[in-house]
């Protein structure tokens, strides 16, 4: 008798042959999981289909078991009885499993700064190793394996999170959650307009906010709308003010509201006549003699 592989690992799944070799001078030869007979001879103890004999002449003697599982795992013995005395073999099947991931946290949407945990629980043999990485921008690994906890979330720690469970038996398997984060409207640009009388002036108002902020204009304490000469459009986070036609009566300041439920963003913008000293962006421009004149002022006023 030839002594097998003392451990013989295999993937849940595949095919095992547990090889058994012996020689003309065996009388009786047999199979057996811990003391269970599977095989004596040629006869079958055994009523699982998945195990079978694989003989070459009477020189082999090896148990194969079709889609190994995970209750297959223990020891084998091959008992053999010769003249001169009995003598085993025996093997331990060592089952490995794939990683999975059984439960992970769904989609999640929270207000900026909260404490956020996401889940990610998996099994398999042996025990994954579970890593998450936020795909965006840089996927760097993230601190956490079962549990990733998120202190004061912010909005750049919004996007698409990735959990990944491996233990190198098989490919790893992955699973992904999306975050949103909500916060309030930011105001990113505001473009006032240098208009002449009878030409079109347009006022633009981008802001940032989640969720998607809604748009309102005013000129004054009175709310504008889509009325002749006026034309409001919203695209997104960007919306424009259009007047046609611009009169005298039209130049002046107009605030730009953004609002979602966490909170309120305004903005000043001017539609100004050229040349009167005005900012394109929004902000009030003095010209620079007029700059000199009140420095000159305040020297005279602290006697500098």
């Amino acid at each position: 008798m030839q002594r097998a592989t003392d451990n013989i690992t295999i993937r849940q799944g595949d095919t095992a042959i547990i090889r058994c070799y012996v020689d003309d001078k065996v009388s009786k030869v047999a199979w057996l999981n811990r003391s269970n007979i599977i095989f004596a001879g040629q006869d079958k103890w055994s009523l699982d289909p998945r195990v079978d004999l694989v003989t070459k002449g009477q020189l082999e003697y090896s148990l194969r078991i079709q889609k190994v599982d995970v209750y297959d795992e223990g020891p084998y013995t091959c008992s053999i009885q010769t003249k001169q005395q009995p003598k085993t073999s025996q093997v331990y099947l060592i089952v490995q499993v794939p990683a999975n991931i059984y439960k992970v946290s769904e989609d999640i949407t929270v207000n900026e700064g909260s404490n956020v945990t996401l889940s990610c629980l998996a099994s398999g043999r042996p025990d994954p190793a579970i890593t998450w990485r936020l795909l965006n921008p840089s996927a760097e690994p993230l601190d956490g394996e079962e549990y990733l906890d998120i202190i004061g979330i912010m909005r750049n720690q919004a996007g698409r999170y990735e959990c990944k469970a491996s233990n190198d038996v098989a490919t790893p398997d992955v699973k992904y959650v999306n975050v949103v984060v909500s916060y309030p409207p930011t105001m990113k640009r505001t473009q006032s307009s240098e208009t002449p009388v009878g030409r079109m002036g347009t006022l633009q108002c981008d802001a940032t906010a989640v969720p998607t902020p809604e748009f309102e204009w005013y000129r004054d304490e009175k709310r504008l709308s889509n009325v002749h000469g006026l034309n409001i459009q919203i695209l997104g986070t960007t919306t424009i003010l259009m007047i046609a036609n611009v009169t005298e009566e039209d130049y002046g300041n107009y605030t730009c509201v953004a609002s979602n439920r966490l909170g309120v963003q305004n903005a000043s913008l001017f539609l100004y006549r050229p040349g009167t000293g005005r900012d394109i962006n929004g902000s009030a421009c003095v010209s620079q003699s007029l700059w000199l004149l009140l420095a000159c002022f305040a020297c005279l006023f602290f006697k500098c």
